[in-house]
């Protein structure tokens, strides 16, 4: 694309985006069409005042459409097959009569590019499915600022139709304690016959999984997965129970294969029913509401904090002082904040 086609392009896709109202954008949302989809998610990554006052409109319209879909979220080291693992198991859950929306965060991709798009494009015949929807988390300074994106791009996904949602966490470290935050099920990827230290997987990690599964169980690797599988059911059951009553279980699968997928399918249906029976499933949303209400108020203060005038040079300063060990962090935290409260009051 030349440069006088590429700025056509972004002018009329400003006057596309201007002539659609909140209204009118939810109206197409709600009858499933995946471009307003697409212009909704991108107005809610938006920074313009404008666009976000819209964005709020508008996922006031879709909230009492959303909450219907079941939500998975899945986690794995870089190269224990994410991408072909959602490939093979979301056209089965397409197979099955579901509608399916792919999301991933990515809270690195701002710095590194991400591999997001490359995931998307690695996932062709999943992506050109008329009943399924692929798109990145906004990349964002703030691992809470993307989350917050993420859940709310869940609830557009919903009023859309999608009634099951996978949540793919690409980065690492706190990643899969925000996609565990706003998923029914959490799921765990493995390689076979490699070690936690090799994996990078806290226990942490796997004390939030509710199935895990060892992936690439094929060729020399199918007896090694067996293995794997025999180590971490012995290792589950020194973890503390869950809340829910449900205890983890272990499989193994081939994408290569197409090996494995249906028993993952059924593990998940087997814990979406032991929830909803025993009114676990409707407490954990109830709970994550409440979760996301606290993060989402400590997000807008954080922000309020820093854009408010004048405290951004004095941060600028503190930082300074803290570097050259003129003051601790904690003093200069403090500083700052109470010169906030001062202007608050004036």
């Amino acid at each position: 694309m030349n440069e006088d086609r590429k700025n056509e392009w972004l002018i009329n896709r400003k006057k596309f985006k201007a002539s659609l109202s909140a209204k009118n954008l939810f109206e197409k949302l709600i009858l499933g069409d995946k471009t307003a989809l697409s212009t909704s998610i991108t107005l809610l990554e938006s920074a313009l005042v404008s666009d976000q006052e819209k964005a709020k409109e508008l996922l006031d319209l879709c909230l009492p459409f959303s909450g219907k879909s079941f939500r998975v979220g899945i986690t794995g080291i870089p190269g224990v097959g994410k991408s072909s693992f959602i490939e093979e198991f979301g056209k089965i859950v397409c197979d099955k009569g579901h509608k399916l929306a792919v999301l991933a965060i990515d809270p690195s991709s701002e710095k590194t590019g991400g591999s997001i798009l490359g995931d998307k494009t690695r996932m062709q015949e999943l992506s050109v499915r008329e009943d399924v929807f692929i798109r990145p988390s906004a990349a964002g300074s703030t691992l809470g600022g993307v989350a917050r994106k993420t859940r709310e791009t869940i609830l557009l996904c919903e009023a859309a139709g999608f009634d099951s949602i996978l949540i793919e966490t690409v980065g690492v470290g706190q990643s899969e304690i925000m996609v565990h935050s706003m998923v029914d099920f959490f799921l765990l990827l493995l390689l076979t016959g490699a070690g936690d230290e090799l994996q990078g997987i806290k226990r942490g990690i796997m004390e939030m999984a509710d199935g895990l599964v060892v992936t690439k169980a094929d060729g020399e690797n199918k007896k090694r997965a067996q293995l794997t599988i025999r180590e971490i059911k012995n290792a589950i059951h020194l973890f503390p129970p869950t809340d829910n009553g449900w205890i983890p279980e272990v499989k193994s699968c081939s994408s290569l294969l197409k090996e494995g997928l249906d028993e993952v399918l059924e593990m998940i249906l087997r814990f979406e029913s032991h929830a909803k029976i025993n009114g676990s499933f409707e407490n954990k949303r109830n709970t994550q509401e409440q979760y996301w209400m606290h993060e989402t108020l400590k997000d807008l203060l954080v922000r309020g904090l820093i854009n408010s005038e004048g405290i951004s040079s004095q941060i600028k300063s503190m930082e300074s002082k803290v570097k050259n060990r003129e003051i601790s962090s904690f003093d200069a935290a403090q500083l700052i904040y109470d010169e906030y409260l001062a202007k608050i009051k004036k």
